[in-house]
């Protein structure tokens, strides 16, 4: 494991495999994730669609939703057969599509379950086997719930945790609101940290620039960036330098878009519509002149039937630049 770990939280219907390979072109070193992947869609579905990535997107890392640990360990197997460089289980999304489906949140409840889980996995890859909790739910004493849960899939084998450092309300509050109105208790994963010294905690949840990564870097092994990344993906150009004391991957956001472009010009080729693509750029110049006029021609020219790269080289033209120091 790298002296610290930056990572870009799986989002679903966002962090699809353009999205990764646009964020792979603004940082080296972190790790990205798939977006959550059920089991029975991996084992029954069309894995070449579900599973398939460009090589330059490691690493990568593969996110599971389930809760029978034969499935688990049968999709993890595949995923690591794909390439995945860890296997990752979900057991923090609060949606109601996966508390029905008995995995996710609801799964803080279970900790032998889950550890079952991990075992299982365990068994059956090389790669890392990592969970994705919350500190709690409901009802639960955060203090009881997360040392509960951690010392369960750490037990099993667990390589490392990481924590979205608020509770799920899984009755009562929507999955939109259990983003936000549960309180943030980052001290809670401190403490855990601090608990278990030799067990790699990542952290999560409401951590909006590289620089408050870097001051929970003083507490944690590692930092899992959600919605800033995703919304502002300017701000991964500082991830490396910042984070890691390398160089920044390209020194603009205009140097990004265009290293993305053969990327783009295959995906067409092969039917791919460039507003699929095109549509995680949205955030790309967040705050610099000229924003405004490249999102809405994207938006209306990138939708258009044959569109291709002139319609993003157009895009680009209206937008001053950002050097990676100003991105943290």
């Amino acid at each position: 494991m790298l002296s610290h770990r930056f990572s870009v939280a799986p989002m679903m219907d966002w962090t699809d495999r353009h999205c990764r390979v646009f964020h792979r072109h603004l940082t080296r070193r972190g790790l990205l994730y798939t977006e959550m992947l059920t089991t029975g869609a991996i084992i029954h579905g069309d894995r070449v669609r579900l599973l398939g990535f460009d090589a330059v997107e490691h690493p990568v890392a593969l996110q599971l939703g389930g809760s029978d640990p034969r499935e688990l360990a049968a999709a993890a197997r595949i995923g690591e057969d794909f390439g995945y460089d860890e296997i990752n289980l979900n057991v923090g999304c609060p949606s109601d599509r996966v508390k029905d489906g008995c995995f996710g949140a609801c799964l803080m409840a279970e900790p032998e379950l889950v550890a079952r889980c991990v075992d299982a996995m365990k068994r059956v890859v090389a790669v890392p086997v990592t969970v994705k909790c919350r500190i709690g739910i409901d009802d639960q004493d955060p203090e009881v719930a997360l040392d509960a849960l951690a010392r369960a899939v750490v037990a099993a084998g667990c390589d490392a945790l990481i924590v979205h450092a608020r509770k799920a309300w899984l009755n009562g509050l929507s999955p939109k609101e259990n983003r936000d109105i549960p309180p943030l208790d980052y001290d809670r994963v401190y403490r855990l940290k601090r608990a278990m010294p030799d067990t790699p905690v990542i952290i999560n949840g409401g951590v909006r620039s590289i620089d408050e990564a870097k001051a929970h870097l003083a507490h944690v092994d590692g930092v899992m960036l959600g919605r800033a990344a995703y919304q502002e993906p300017w701000r991964l150009l500082a991830v490396d330098h910042e984070i890691f004391g390398g160089p920044a991957p390209h020194a603009t956001m205009q140097n990004a878009l265009e290293a993305m472009m053969p990327y783009i010009e295959e995906q067409l080729a092969h039917g791919t519509r460039l507003h699929a693509i095109t549509r995680h750029f949205v955030g790309a110049f967040h705050a610099v002149p000229g924003a405004r006029a490249f999102r809405r021609h994207l938006a209306e020219q990138g939708v258009k039937p044959g569109a291709g790269l002139d319609v993003l080289r157009e895009a680009i033209t209206c937008v001053g630049a950002r050097a990676p120091a100003e991105a943290a």
